[in-house]
């Protein structure tokens, strides 16, 4: 499989024993989630500190060189727009609407996919899960994919007819697909940790969350439950943002839509999950 050369190189925690940190804390850190450099210099020293077994000064220490070895300042613009050129985009399977996203779904981004029921989110998705696996010539990831059912949506016969059109072997486009099915919004959270320690050890192109939402708006039902529902959602999307900048991958979540109309407006339609996803 061809190799993506990204921004820059996912530092993996094995740097941190260099630095004289016992592999004991390594192992407690990565269980946790925190499976790179990245991870530890992106989160606050207080996020750090409710780690439960690796002590305040284990953390002090580990925060302390992750900081140095992860570029956390200013720098030229010039480079910045460099990265942006450089970033890899991964064809949707769709001319036009590669067109509308200059190439493709972006890495190191997280895309929301919003849209009515049977309006194609769910076939996007598993379009992905292939195209994912092309070489980056052909305008694929040159990686594997990652994908978080919440809604029991994910069918293998789909993929083996989109591989066929493709002319990639089913069989290999279904190894090349890691699934998980979430029943809840704690297993949703938790399947992130698990995530991060699979594209820690081999190449991972693309992570889906097919139906980000829905859980939650089962899990948090009612008006009294609307300010926890928008905060962990946001927890959530957060960490989803993280992933991508510390694995450089193209993160992909679908939603559904809800209407909205107001006294002399048109009926709108907008993404469910409030101002979070608004």
């Amino acid at each position: 499989m061809e190799q993506v050369n990204p921004k820059a190189e996912t530092r993996l925690l094995t740097l941190l024993e260099q630095h004289g940190v016992p592999d004991k804390v390594t192992q407690k850190l990565t269980a946790n989630g925190f499976c790179t450099i990245e991870s530890i210099a992106y989160s606050s020293r207080d996020q750090l500190l409710a780690l439960q077994g690796i002590g305040e000064e284990n953390i002090q220490k580990i925060h302390e060189i992750a900081s140095e070895i992860v570029p956390l300042g200013f720098t030229a613009a010039i480079e910045h727009d460099k990265w942006r050129r450089d970033l890899l985009r991964i064809t949707t399977g769709s001319t036009a609407i590669d067109r509308i996203l200059e190439g493709g779904i972006e890495t190191d981004s997280l895309t929301e996919v919003f849209g009515e029921f049977r309006t194609g989110k769910t076939q996007l998705c598993h379009t992905l899960c292939v195209t994912a696996m092309l070489q980056r010539s052909q305008g694929g990831g040159a990686g594997k994919v990652i994908f978080i059912d919440t809604k029991g949506t994910f069918r293998p016969s789909r993929i083996k007819r989109i591989a066929e059109r493709f002319g990639v072997d089913a069989t290999s486009a279904l190894n090349n697909i890691t699934y998980a099915r979430a029943h809840s919004t704690d297993q949703q959270m938790a399947l992130l940790s698990k995530a991060a320690e699979l594209m820690s050890s081999e190449r991972y192109a693309v992570l889906i969350v097919d139906g980000a939402t829905a859980l939650y708006r089962k899990d948090f039902e009612g008006r009294d439950e609307v300010s926890k529902q928008q905060m962990w959602l946001a927890k959530y999307l957060r960490r989803l943002q993280r992933l991508a900048d510390e694995f450089h991958v193209a993160v992909v979540i679908t939603n559904q839509v809800v209407s909205q109309q107001g006294m002399f407006v048109p009926v709108a339609m907008k993404p469910i999950g409030g101002n979070v996803l608004a």
